[in-house]
């Protein structure tokens, strides 16, 4: 595997391939992330990875300097999953200059859900995946599902500048005992880590009463919140929506008992202790 830091050599190894299949992470990589690599390379060759922890999408009270970086051990990882080339520049690789320009993803998907409670996060991440498609030039690009708003604004944006890459989902990669994998969940104390996995039970409840025609969508998400803060956590959201376009459904969209309704999703955010997880669900 070769490892490059700068955009002008990375340009050059990669000149001439037409098939390459990219999956941008921030590092700290654990199983979830190796089977990103491994769906790239059933649709592309060569497989490039980076790693870059992106400033632009922290807010200033969140934990940019403490993510956790384990460079080397996610250079060992990917080794082993047959990666061609891994991308891994500094901030003045990436940004030699303040990056002024940025991408802005419409208000009606960009300040819903996680962008209500992280302002400017999907600014920072448009931008940083636009320039990485621009460095990288891919033919495709894997996202994990478990950041659904993120993967549907890059999707959404993909398709409105035409950029030549199509976004694939992956599936969420999950622990036998149902918690998404994440690198946030090394935060997690050995009793947080064992509470953790009723973010996923709460997210199966909702979609079963859904799915048995509960009469009050919103009355069902307070009353998931309610049990998430009952058993200590401080859940941002639980919210059932659209799966076409993360918006509320109404009544049109959803009638108990009916097979006409609209496709829905739910999500949610909550802390643990210290750790912020995400997760959802399609119903």
């Amino acid at each position: 595997m070769k490892i490059i830091s700068t955009i002008d050599e990375l340009r050059d190894q990669l000149r001439g391939q037409l098939r390459t299949a990219f999956v941008p992470t921030m590092g700290n990589l654990h199983e979830g992330h190796l089977s990103l690599m491994r769906l790239a390379r059933r649709h592309g060759d060569p497989v490039v990875a980076s790693i870059f922890v992106n400033r632009l999408q922290f807010g200033p009270n969140e934990d940019f300097d403490k993510y956790p970086r384990t460079f080397q051990a996610d250079v060992e990882k990917l080794e082993k999953e047959g990666v061609y080339v891994l991308f891994a520049p500094t901030e003045k690789d990436l940004y030699p200059e303040p990056q002024e320009y940025r991408v802005q993803p419409p208000d009606n998907l960009g300040t819903i859900l996680e962008g209500e409670f992280r302002p400017g996060f999907f600014n920072g991440v448009c931008t940083v995946v636009t320039k990485l498609f621009s460095c990288v030039q891919p033919r495709v690009a894997v996202f994990g599902k478990k950041d659904y708003q993120q993967l549907m604004i890059i999707r959404n944006m993909a398709r409105q500048f035409a950029l030549p890459t199509e976004i694939i989902g992956a599936e969420t990669f999950r622990a036998e005992d149902g918690l998404a994998l994440s690198s946030r969940n090394g935060y997690l104390s050995s009793e947080e880590r064992a509470e953790a996995p009723f973010l996923f039970q709460t997210l199966n409840w909702v979609a079963e009463q859904t799915r048995a025609g509960h009469p009050d969508l919103a009355a069902l998400e307070r009353e998931a919140m309610a049990r998430l803060a009952a058993r200590g956590w401080k859940p941002d959201y639980v919210s059932i929506r659209k799966r076409m376009n993360l918006q509320a459904p109404d009544a049109a969209d959803y009638i108990p008992h009916s097979a006409e309704n609209a496709p829905l999703v739910v999500l949610t955010a909550a802390k643990l202790g210290n750790t912020r997880l995400i997760d959802n669900l399609e119903i």
